[in-house]
């Protein structure tokens, strides 16, 4: 599916006053269109876009989340974008765009098997602090090319989260070693409301409860 086609798609849908909640898998190409057409969608409450395993960049993934940003009444969002291209700009761009999604409450980022470093990593973080009403988050940003700065960025970042209460964080399958792990820790600590964690570095899983 290209452009045109998914921008299509979009704008039919858009028409669909009364829909609450929509899943969708779509192809590459046509991810900001999309999303710009279901701005239409008023009442959109609930979302499930599959974008996995295309070409997106960081100019789509910045563009989509723009485009979702203007769904005001948005409360779950769970966008699959892994195996993908996004680096540089991306994330952070997709962050930033969400915050700005003011009811959003539940997120699931699936961004691994991409070209994310250090400063993409702490980006997103840090754009993710700005959802404020964010109570429930699971980011898996397995198999990229993160290290020590970045889990410790990201850590630290996510601490502003001041009202997350459940997090599933994987970051698998990066060069994250001791330094970057303990700096995690020692920062994801500082979540004053966070009751729940579950935290996957390399190929061990944590969890925690009542924290």
């Amino acid at each position: 599916m290209g452009d045109e086609d998914a921008s299509g798609l979009g704008s039919a849908l858009a028409n669909c006053i009364n829909l609450s909640n929509l899943t969708l898998k779509i192809g590459d190409e046509g991810a900001s269109g999309l999303g710009s057409a279901l701005v239409n969608c008023i009442n959109l409450s609930n979302l499930t876009l599959y974008l996995d395993g295309n070409q997106i960049g960081d100019e789509g993934a910045s563009g989509l989340g723009s485009a979702l940003a203007n769904c005001i009444n948005l409360s779950n969002l769970t966008l699959r974008l892994y195996n993908n291209q996004i680096g540089a700009m991306g994330a952070s761009g997709l962050g930033s765009a969400l915050a700005n999604c003011i009811n959003l409450s539940n997120l699931t980022l699936y961004i691994y098997d991409n070209q994310m470093g250090d400063e993409d990593a702490s980006g997103l973080g840090s754009a993710l602090a700005n959802c404020i009403n964010l109570s429930n988050l699971t980011l898996n940003l397995s198999g990229n090319q993160i290290g020590d700065e970045g889990a410790s960025g990201l850590g630290s970042a996510l601490a502003n989260c001041i009202n997350l209460s459940n997090l599933t964080l994987d970051l698998g399958y990066n060069q994250i070693g001791a330094m970057g792990a303990s700096g995690l820790g020692s920062a994801l600590a500082n979540c004053i409301n966070l009751s729940n964690l579950t935290l996957k570095l390399m190929q061990k899983q944590f969890i925690c409860y009542g924290l």
